[in-house]
């Protein structure tokens, strides 16, 4: 059988039947990045939804019908893979390449759950944008399927839905800020202290505070290489609390000279901090690698981009990380 293999069906989106045939393309990473794209680009991966760029129509099979049903329904659909269910559950997958293995060895007419491949990449349909992109570059297939939280087949992801939506989302935003008076986009805004909170594994929230961070900063008509420097030592640092910490809260600091991002959480604590600002050094799991993240890139980022960086964190007490970015810095950008 073959081996987690996402796969191409035929779905719907907007009422439009929309075909996706042919073996995963998978060659090339998508070209955009979660980290040093545009920052209106960055702002849409962040607030987009998995759900709000899928299709969602998905041709599927029992775990009792035969490969040699699941071949006809391939041919009939032109399309390479089909998702096996039950009750709406996503069983596992029959491949392209398991039919022509069961053609070979003569077992074309043994049931789809003798020979389906289980252990199947998703997606959930509630994260953000980000992680589809993570998964279209880690992996480098053309498509994942995508699943509620109660485990239920509602979608499908490619980057060809990825692109195009951005495109729309971004097209709309350009029409928006054609709109808006241009004195009052310029004016200067005073102060602001913005603060929220992070809770582990809540990837459904991920990237809010990025978000609405960038928006204030665009609202002061900050320059952009310094919003980008932001954006990403704000997501850095909350996808780390989302990832590794028990939860905490994000805080946001503009003051007329510099931005105060400090991330504070209520553990488990570093071990050896020096050891974890270094490229590459990661404790996630293998379930949160196989998200796109754990990487060990966070802090190093995060250090990266500050003009001011510091940490402090012990086993048991939590984790408070302060960056300072000078918004008048003569800093390169990256």
């Amino acid at each position: 059988m073959s081996d987690k293999l996402p796969f191409p069906v035929e779905g719907r989106r907007s009422g439009k039947t929309k075909r996706s045939g042919g073996a995963p393309s998978g060659k090339e990473d998508i070209p955009i990045s979660t980290v040093d794209s545009p920052s209106a680009v960055l702002e849409l991966i962040y607030q987009l939804k998995i759900k709000d760029v899928m299709v969602t129509a998905v041709i599927t099979a029992k775990k009792t019908d035969t490969l040699r049903h699941i071949q006809a329904l391939m041919r009939e659909n032109y399309i390479t893979g089909i998702p096996i269910t039950e009750g709406g559950v996503l069983l596992g997958i029959v491949s392209i390449d398991d039919i022509v293995t069961a053609l070979d060895k003569g077992f074309i007419d043994n049931p789809a759950e003798q020979r389906m491949t289980r252990d199947v990449i998703v997606l959930e349909d509630d994260m953000p944008l980000s992680f589809a992109i993570s998964y279209l570059n880690k992996y480098r297939y053309g498509r994942f399927p995508v699943v509620n939280k109660n485990k239920e087949l509602v979608g499908i992801i490619t980057s060809k839905d990825v692109i195009g939506s951005l495109l729309v989302e971004m097209n709309r935003e350009v029409l928006r800020l054609e709109k808006i008076n241009q004195k009052e986009t310029g004016a200067v805004l005073s102060y602001s202290d913005m603060e929220f909170a992070t809770v582990k594994y809540d990837f459904e929230l991920a990237g809010r505070a990025s978000t609405e961070i960038k928006k204030a900063l665009k609202q002061r008509s900050i320059d952009p290489k310094i919003i980008r420097r932001v954006a990403i030592a704000s997501y850095e640092l909350e996808i780390n609390q989302v990832v590794h910490s028990s939860g905490g809260s994000i805080r946001c600091t503009i003051q007329p000279d510099k931005v105060i991002i400090v991330a504070a959480d209520t553990g488990p604590g570093i071990a050896d901090v020096n050891l974890a600002l270094q490229e590459g050094w990661s404790t996630a799991n293998e379930w949160i690698r196989s998200l796109g993240f754990g990487a060990g890139m966070g802090l190093a980022n995060t250090k990266r981009v500050s003009d001011e960086f510091s940490i402090n964190s012990a086993l048991g007490s939590g984790t408070t990380v302060r960056s300072v970015v000078f918004i008048n810095s003569p800093k390169d950008e990256l």
